[in-house]
């Protein structure tokens, strides 16, 4: 259950410029209203306490320095005459109110504890939160927003950000808990002066105006430390990524320069920002102080001399302000840190916007299977506002059948079969699946019915066991044991030092090219697909490797309909139709020898590859 903010403090929220910037995630702070009420309702609590007690210090004092004067009064006559004892003598009164004192101080620490700990409740709920919405996010963007955006920044936004809103939370909540005792202290100080203490409010009003402005500058401070921070998370991304490529051309020195001048923008960044953000704790400390000052002095020199203020309750009030003071400079400092963190909300509420990015719309039929043909409609492609790379694209694809992809790399091999598993959807034209068109058909159904087998084939840092059963949940080994075996990988698994238990590392480094392919047709063959896309299995591996991923991948499209990207045609010469790609466009398609008989395009591939075979 919700709780529900009153109308009109909503039309305020939306007026502000924090609700405006940042209202996804003040939207995904909802379900912990509740709790953030019990925290402020706490705090609350331990500040009226804590200026009772200020209350209680200064009719102490009153009853240590002048105990035959009149004691102070609340005019709650229960409260006065049983719990004050203003009708008591003197020493029993100081015994009662320093008891009150003590008990104040007890009860404000439980309150603040309390109040403390349910905000640190709203903390974690909302990083976690934020966090889940925005795996969320990762995993609903196509893939045409993850080529324009660098992974370090993603999971610079991911990780690094979203703690800064944690730091950001906390110091609101510091912001909020010193705003509710400042409001409590100038209630007490109204009390024992209004005239000192309208002067004050107006000199610390004039300090807000002044610290606003100053606000501004670490905001912008803040972006700055922002973005070169993202670009710090993705160099560092980048070469871990490709630590191989520079171990191999020996370029640690060129990489330590290049990460070295990124390093030194992100310190210099966030020099600036913390040099301006510390600038305002000492500067709102040194102009407070000048305050506490001028009290003293327009106490003296006016309120005492003419009789309006006696010395105990100016003794009462400095000891409010003298209090107040560090609670105004801290609760400035909350606000300048607050504002250091704008880059972080700035970038977290980026990725958690829907407006501005391109998703792929899911379908609402569920995918039955392929029963007759998939069928290639005038179809079209650029990626974003670029050039077309596939070229008014018209091809029947039968079920059952093995359909070979060949061109020359940039002819649009992989973008089509990309499409066809929906990666993308064409600029124009249609892909129709038994004749509905694939949009319709919710992503999900459609794509546990086919399955991708790459050249960059991807192993995650499990075991052999979970990475051959991804995704499926429920499998037993003999099945697993089944599908390395039909992939030609069961023999090497065993060789491994823990079997199908062996971690494989990062990207499965620790295994060859060869086998990784094999794992990945293990994968394939698990899922049972009914569509199977091949895209250059094989194009990367030594001619043994080849022969023992070809008999694999041969197990496994038998029986489905295989699109099969080739690089070399030794693969694909019993495929059922081969297509002849040329800048996008079709220009041969037929049977292997039909093409070959045709001297064309294949005719040519086919003789230069040839003539390399008898060359090596």
């Amino acid at each position: 259950m919700y709780v529900k903010l009153p109308f009109f403090i909503k039309k305020i929220l939306k007026t502000n410029i924090l609700w405006q910037e940042n209202h996804l995630i003040v939207k995904a702070f909802k379900p912990f209203y509740r709790t953030a009420i019990i925290a402020v309702f706490l705090t609350i609590l331990a500040a009226v306490l804590e200026a009772m007690g200020i209350g209680l210090i200064a009719s102490l004092l009153q009853g240590l320095t002048n105990p035959e004067r009149s004691p102070l009064q609340t005019g709650i006559e229960w409260f006065d005459v049983g719990i004050l004892g203003t009708q008591a003598v003197a020493q029993e009164r100081i015994w009662r109110i320093s008891g009150l004192i003590l008990f104040t101080v007890w009860l404000r620490a439980v309150f603040s504890y309390l109040g403390r700990y349910c905000a640190k409740l709203c903390e974690i709920g909302l990083v976690d939160t934020l966090r889940k919405r925005i795996f969320e996010q990762f995993e609903s963007f196509s893939l045409s927003y993850y080529i324009q955006k660098r992974s370090g920044e993603l999971i610079n936004t991911f990780s690094a950000e979203v703690s800064h809103l944690s730091f950001a939370f906390n110091e609101l909540i510091n912001f909020v808990t010193k705003s509710c005792i400042i409001i409590a202290y100038t209630c007490v100080m109204f009390v024992i002066s209004w005239q000192l203490t309208l002067v004050t409010v107006f000199l610390f009003s004039l300090l807000a105006v002044a610290a606003s402005n100053w606000i501004r500058r670490v905001r912008q401070a803040s972006f700055a430390m922002t973005s070169a921070g993202g670009e710090l998370a993705a160099k560092t991304t980048e070469f871990v990524s490709g630590i191989r490529t520079v171990q191999a051309f020996w370029t640690q020195e060129f990489e330590r320069k290049r990460f070295d001048r990124v390093a030194k923008n992100f310190a210099n960044a966030w020099l600036k920002a913390s040099t301006i953000s510390g600038l305002l704790q000492p500067l709102i400390e040194a102009v407070a102080t000048t305050i506490l000052v001028t009290m003293i002095l327009v106490a003296v020199s006016t309120l005492i001399s003419n009789g309006s203020l006696n010395v105990v309750s100016l003794l009462a009030f400095l000891f409010a302000l003298f209090r107040l003071l560090p609670i105004i400079a801290h609760m400035n400092s909350s606000w300048g840190l607050i504002a250091m963190h704008s880059g972080a909300l700035r970038s977290v509420e980026e990725l958690l916007r829907t407006d501005n990015k391109a998703y792929l719309i899911d379908g609402h039929h569920h995918f039955p299977g392929l029963n007759q043909a998939i069928e290639i409609v005038n179809l079209n492609f650029a990626y974003s506002d670029q050039k077309l790379v596939l070229h008014n694209i018209n091809l029947t694809i039968q079920r059952g059948q093995m359909v070979a992809l060949v061109g020359a790399s940039g002819s649009g091999k992989t973008t089509l079969a990309d499409l066809l598993v929906r990666f993308y959807d064409p600029t124009s034209g249609k892909i129709l699946i038994d004749g509905v068109d694939l949009r319709q058909y919710s992503l999900g159904s459609l794509r546990r019915n086919m399955a991708l087998v790459s050249q960059d084939t991807f192993i995650f840092n499990t075991s052999v066991r979970e990475n051959i059963a991804y995704g499926l949940e429920n499998i037993d080994d003999e099945t697993i044991i089944e599908a390395a075996r039909g992939a030609n990988a069961y023999e090497f698994i065993l060789e491994l030092p823990q079997g199908f238990d062996t971690k494989l590392g990062d990207r499965g480094l620790r295994l060859s090219g060869g086998q990784r392919q094999r794992i990945a047709i293990a994968r394939a063959l698990l899922r049972n697909p009914q569509i199977l896309i091949l895209d250059e299995a094989t194009s990367a591996l030594d001619s043994v490797s080849e022969r023992l991923v070809q008999q694999s991948l041969e197990k496994l499209a038998q029986g489905r309909t295989a699109i099969a990207i080739a690089h070399r045609l030794s693969t694909i010469y019993k495929a059922d139709k081969v297509i002849v790609l040329e800048s996008g466009r079709i220009v041969e398609q037929g049977t292997y020898q039909e093409l070959l008989n045709l001297k064309g395009k294949l005719w040519k591939y086919h003789q230069t590859q040839n003539q390399l075979s008898v060359n090596s």
